[in-house]
């Protein structure tokens, strides 16, 4: 068991979110890289526009470099939705696909994170499995896996959603992220949980928190109120507790999005997100 601590993306991406476009961090990726390895963290995440900046800049393999000289072991890239459409049909997103698997050649990515879109949940996911596996295989020919996280504002809305999908898939190489704000925002009980997932389902986690009552929509409370694990109403040693249960050994990440966490400066940030994490841990 381990308790080593990844610092997923947006928590070193400085003052962006998800609703920027682009979401590129202004944070240029040494010292992100560096503030991350202070804190002691021993894994990153980066979205796609960073790495779209990093291959334009710097290159996929002075970037794996710079991890490996701070010690950062494990990295997560994200995000792609959309996946089950192909190539030649309006909204497929092959940009976004073929960008990250090409960085997964180079640095090598415990998995890439996948989500689905916004929208209501859909009642029959069937129709995902085939895309799926194609998707699976793909990203085996490259070194890496594919993790679903489910959102309670889109198509997989749930972790025991994102679960019967897995299963459904039945590949070796597709898991789940659980992500405490998704887990508790969707409304799924920790049984639910424990009884939905089978060990060696979870490939990554994320530990957040937020307060009791949801501010906005669920995406506008995503994007702009989390809290720092242990300061809003969330369960989360229970949680802890619940994947541990079910054969999670780690590392935890740590997602933080918030107006006032996305203005402090990345090392400070980093900082207080590992701390709060360690809390609960």
């Amino acid at each position: 068991m381990t308790t080593g601590l990844v610092a997923t993306a947006w928590t070193s991406a400085g003052d962006t979110s998800p609703l920027h476009t682009p979401a590129t961090s202004p944070v240029p990726i040494e010292q992100r890289v560096a503030a991350a390895a202070t804190a002691g963290y021993c894994g990153m995440g980066l979205i796609a526009d960073d790495l779209v900046a990093v291959r334009d800049s710097i290159g996929f393999a002075r970037l794996a470099g710079l991890f490996d000289a701070y010690g950062i072991v494990h990295i997560e890239i994200e995000l792609l939705e959309r996946w089950w459409i192909p190539r030649n049909e309006p909204g497929h997103s092959f940009d976004v696909r073929d960008l990250l698997l090409s960085a997964a050649d180079v640095l090598a990515p415990s998995f890439i994170k996948i989500g689905s879109e916004n929208g209501s949940p859909d009642g029959d996911l069937s129709a995902l499995v085939d895309p799926l596996r194609r998707l699976a295989d793909q990203a085996v020919e490259h070194g890496t896996r594919i993790a679903i996280e489910p959102m309670p504002f889109s198509r997989i809305a749930s972790v025991p959603m994102g679960a019967e999908l897995v299963s459904a898939a039945a590949h070796p190489a597709v898991g789940l992220v659980v992500d405490a704000w998704h887990v508790f925002r969707a409304g799924t009980t920790l049984d639910e949980l424990s009884a939905a997932v089978p060990p060696g389902m979870v490939f990554g986690v994320e530990l957040d928190d937020a307060a009791s009552e949801v501010f906005g929509t669920l995406f506008e409370d995503t994007v702009e109120r989390r809290l720092l694990c242990g300061e809003g109403s969330f369960d989360l040693p229970e949680l802890v507790d619940t994947l541990r249960d079910i054969g999670f050994t780690g590392p935890w990440g740590v997602e933080i999005l918030s107006g006032s966490f996305r203005r402090l400066p990345v090392d400070r940030a980093l900082q207080l997100a590992a701390d709060s994490a360690r809390s609960v841990l």
